[in-house]
């Protein structure tokens, strides 16, 4: 079995209304050092062994499921777990 962690962020070119409204909240309790915030999204999936590729399936439910990729990039890290 695999655990796979997939991470979803805007794309660097794209404005994050979510991060820029957690920034504006930062530099209001005072932490006027912190520069920008970028919100994304995280998914855990675990996966049983297949004939398939296992990078094959996963690009595949990102592309088509969990990310936007008009607006948003994704990465993701594979484990063999037991």
């Amino acid at each position: 079995m695999y655990l796979v962690k997939v991470y979803v962020m805007y794309k660097q070119s794209v404005l994050d209304p979510q991060g820029e409204a957690v920034k504006g909240a930062v530099h209001r309790l005072g932490y006027s050092e912190i520069e920008d915030i970028r919100i994304g999204k995280y998914f855990e999936i675990k996966v049983a062994k297949s004939e398939t590729k296992i990078e094959t399936t996963i690009e595949e439910i990102c592309d088509k499921l969990l990310a936007n990729v008009v607006m948003e990039s994704y990465h993701y890290e594979i484990q063999e777990v037991s």
